[in-house]
């Protein structure tokens, strides 16, 4: 059995070529690397622009919690694509469960946000992750989560 080797950078073109997410949903900038068989570093670089910013919150904006959890998810999305070969096949991750979810600290505008997801279980249809989300080397998020590997709805 031979050892993957770790990939990476990879830029917003390969990133879009594994999910099916786009603006304003695309949550993943860039993949600073990734192991097929352990994990993934992803890159969310979080603007102003963002249009959530206009109601969360107008006088101080923070980026929602559940769009950290689902910036992760997408990682993972990227992560799983890249690891059991899916690219081109036309197959979706679908997450299943989040457990655990619990945010340190506010993210807002100007900062990137490092995800980390890491594979607890890698099977063919269902995958086990656990992530983190940081910036500055400190902890914003984390949370472990189920997702299907499945074709999209007729």
């Amino acid at each position: 059995m031979t050892e993957s080797a770790a990939i990476g950078p990879l830029d917003i073109k390969r990133v879009m070529a594994a999910l099916p997410h786009r603006y304003p949903m695309l949550l993943v900038d860039r993949i600073e690397s990734l192991d097929p068989d352990k994990g993934i570093v992803a890159i969310k670089a979080v603007t102003i622009n963002e249009p959530f910013f206009q109601g969360h919150f107008p006088a101080r904006p923070i980026m929602p919690g559940v769009l950290i959890i689902e910036a992760l998810a997408q990682a993972a999305g990227v992560l799983a694509v890249e690891a059991l070969g899916l690219a081109g096949s036309g197959k979706l991750v679908y997450f299943m469960a989040i457990e655990g979810a619990k945010f340190r600290q506010p993210v807002e505008p100007g900062v990137l946000l490092k995800l980390e997801v890491e594979f607890v279980q890698k099977r063919s249809s269902v995958c086990k992750f656990a992530g983190r989300a940081s910036v500055d080397g400190n902890l914003a998020a984390e949370a472990s989560f189920t997702a299907m590997i499945a074709d999209p709805p007729a």
